[in-house]
């Protein structure tokens, strides 16, 4: 038999499962494991032989960490114990959720779209119980909006939202919002954090709080959930710093890695076996060890796949076990929560570790199989009954054991780096024999049999049309005539977290990735010398009666479709890539391909600005960073930051909408130019990006929530071919 690497000291472990000793060993006491992200795990008993007693040092450390929760629980009840949160302990699956994912959200219909959302999980991995909605990062900071303004932009307003989450709630899938702990350089939302989010969720019938980069929500989030009579679910991110805050925390989640070659305990659920903690990975290919420290634990998975507009999608194999998992604690979750369970059950084959949790005369004990081979034979022994039966739920295969006195001993099969789950019960459910007829189906394709074959997420562009061209040397009025010539295009892009597959697939590429170098011919055409103006987009809504579908946060700083007083050469913002690609076409021009707004800016000689390599205070809008955004500045304001080919203000005053790309989940728009504002505060912000070799990445949902206050956009128009 071979054993996975990472499991070299667990054949030492489980080989010497043989051991005997008359006299009881010395109580171990509990440990934590140290590294990254795992203070929320226990190690587990160095080898079998200390088993007895590192389970009784182990209850030891529970009994005296229970006694800090008394004081707490006494003043403030048991959550746990609430009617409205019992559905905790059985949500299983949830995944985070990009409100721009374009199975929940279309556009052209202009609903949200969430039984296609749900029916495309239910398909690839069996469905979900719970999903956290995320409308803010990394989008959240390009302008001084907070992260309650941009739930109150999503479309049709907090009303369409509170639907949307009615429709999840027909599907018998929980909410949450997130808590952007971080966010406090935006607008003033004139309330605290904990009183403006609970008043959120309860106009909106959210059902639980996730406490974005938090060790722990802290306890006035739920104090004013309770206080406005919508008590709320806490989840943090990055567990429970304070072991007090277990109390109101009723969920969490874990990052448990790296992962130990001897499966660590979930210290959170060793303490309170009420406690559901959704384990999450969300970079990781392969989810399969993560899969295996949950089942192991009885805990949860986050089954998050859109990361930040980046497509990391669960395999089929990965899927089908989500799925499997999934079933089996829907239906037997009473036994998850039993409050004396047994880490580290012994078993009888190197390399397989269990769980066994307990329930009046039954037990459900969770195996994993840590080997790259499969394993057969005796597996366990459980206590027999008069009238047990056994059952591997994995399969749905009933087992017959074989009894000496008063123990079963069950043999059956478990794949490679596969998943076991024996039933013991004297009766079975109607719902536990659907499950092994569900089963016994499923087992014709193993999961071994599916593919385990990640694949990156492909893009395509989306066209611009060419404009009717303009003969060379009449450039239209306000326009700049940039010729043909030979360029050297790259670019990078800016946002915080860097992973594969994160930025742009350009049409030259075969995949999406972070840097792009490019040598390519650009054709001649002409450019606004200026980002188009209040007075130009007045002009336009005077001629063409525009009038957007989703009109939301449409030019939200005019009063009545007219500009403020002197806002002539103010650049034109609130308006959506829609609303710029419909001036644009009124005007008979196009938004120009990201290339050629960089080749206008930089010319040829690769410099850093479009005046130079230096930045120049007086060359572009002074940069600002307070709670408040600043009135954007004169289009011709600053004379000093003309390009090489005399194109203005193309840095810094507001960022330029250019072209979009889009996968089968997300489409998101390629932003030049940075503006003059970024909240302080907070590294998570969106990012600037005034340097011409980088760019920012837009995640685009629907117009309300697309337009900005900083985010205007300038427009071309093709040059006819010189003739030769």
């Amino acid at each position: 038999m071979s054993i996975f690497p990472r499991s070299l000291l667990a054949v030492t472990w489980l080989a010497l499962f043989t051991f005997h000793c008359d006299a009881a060993p010395p109580e171990k006491p509990a440990r934590l494991l140290e590294g990254n992200h795992v203070s929320e795990l226990l190690e587990g008993p160095a080898a079998p032989a200390e088993h007895e007693a590192w389970l009784r040092g182990m209850k030891t450390w529970r009994v005296e960490q229970r006694k800090l929760l008394g004081p707490v629980i006494a003043e403030l009840g048991d959550p746990y114990s609430l009617p409205q949160f019992e559905w905790t302990r059985t949500d299983f699956v949830q995944p985070q959720m990009m409100a721009h994912d374009r199975f929940f959200f279309d556009p052209q219909q202009q609903r949200y779209t969430v039984d296609r959302y749900l029916g495309d999980l239910e398909a690839r991995y069996g469905g979900i119980d719970s999903v956290l909605v995320w409308p803010t990062y990394p989008n959240m900071g390009i302008d001084d909006r907070n992260q309650y303004d941009l739930w109150r932009d999503m479309p049709g307003g907090l009303a369409g939202v509170r639907q949307m989450v009615e429709d999840f709630h027909r599907r018998h899938v929980r909410v949450f919002i997130p808590i952007m702990y971080w966010d406090h350089g935006t607008r003033d939302e004139g309330a605290s954090m904990p009183e403006a989010l609970a008043q959120l969720a309860k106009e909106i019938n959210a059902d639980g709080l996730n406490g974005d980069t938090m060790s722990g929500v802290s306890r006035d989030f739920y104090d004013a959930s309770v206080a406005i009579g919508h008590p709320l679910v806490m989840e943090p991110e990055n567990g429970i710093a304070d072991p007090t805050g277990l109390v109101w925390n009723t969920m969490s989640w874990g990052y448990w890695w790296p992962y130990q070659q001897i499966p660590p305990i979930n210290k959170f659920r060793w303490l309170e076996s009420r406690h559901m903690t959704h384990v999450c990975d969300r970079w990781s290919h392969n989810r399969n060890d993560l899969l295996q420290l949950a089942f192991f634990n009885g805990a949860g998975h986050q089954s998050w796949e859109n990361v930040w507009g980046i497509w990391n999608g669960v395999t089929p194999k990965d899927g089908e076990t989500i799925r499997r998992i999934r079933m089996i604690y829907k239906a037997v979750p009473e036994f998850l929560s039993s409050p004396d369970y047994i880490p580290h059950y012994p078993t009888l084959q190197t390399g397989v570790f269990a769980t066994r949790f307990p329930l009046g005369d039954g037990s459900l004990t969770t195996m994993i199989n840590q080997t790259t081979s499969t394993v057969s034979g005796k597996q366990l022994t459980l206590p027999a009954g008069d009238s047990t039966r056994y059952f591997n739920l994995w399969t749905g295969k009933e087992l017959h054991p074989d009894i000496i006195g008063t123990s079963a001993t069950v043999s059956f099969k478990i794949e490679a780096e596969g998943f076991a789950a024996v039933l013991a019960m004297a009766d079975t459910s109607t719902t536990v024999t659907q499950l092994l007829a569900d089963m016994r189906k499923r087992s014709n394709v193993p999961p071994s049999a599916l593919s385990s074959e990640w694949q990156i997420m492909k893009q395509q562009i989306v066209p611009i049309e060419k404009t009717k061209p303009v003969p060379q040397g009449q450039a239209p009025e306000g326009m700049i005539a940039i010729p043909a010539g030979r360029y050297l295009f790259e670019v990078k892009g800016v946002m915080v977290e860097k992973n594969e597959g994160n930025d742009f697939q350009y049409p030259w590429e075969d995949r999406p990735e972070l840097k792009h170098r490019h040598e390519m011919d650009v054709d001649a055409f002409y450019i606004d010398k200026y980002p188009v103006s209040c007075a130009q987009f007045q002009q336009f809504l005077e001629a063409a009666n525009y009038r957007p579908a989703d009109d939301h946060n449409f030019l939200r700083d005019w009063n009545s479709r007219k500009h403020p007083a002197g806002w002539d050469k103010k650049p034109v913002t609130w308006v959506a890539l829609e609303d710029a690609r419909a001036y644009a076409a009124w005007a008979g021009k196009r938004l120009p391909h990201e290339w050629e707004w960089q080749y206008a800016a930089q010319g040829t000689d690769h410099r850093k600005y479009p005046w130079g390599d230096d930045k120049k205070a007086k060359a572009m809008p002074p940069f600002a960073n307070g709670r408040v955004q600043p009135l954007r500045a004169d289009v011709d304001a600053h004379p000093q930051g003309g390009s090489p080919f005399g194109v203005m203000d193309m840095v810094g005053n507001v960022w330029q909408w250019t072209d979009e790309y889009k996968d089968v989940h997300t489409r998101a728009a390629v932003l030049r130019g940075g503006s003059s504002y970024r909240p302080s505060g907070s590294n998570w912000y969106f990012p600037q990006a005034h340097e011409l070799n980088t760019h920012g990445k837009y995640l685009l949902m629907a117009p309300s929530l697309d337009r900005s206050a900083s985010l205007g956009f300038r427009c071309v128009v093709d040059a006819a071919t010189a003739e030769k």
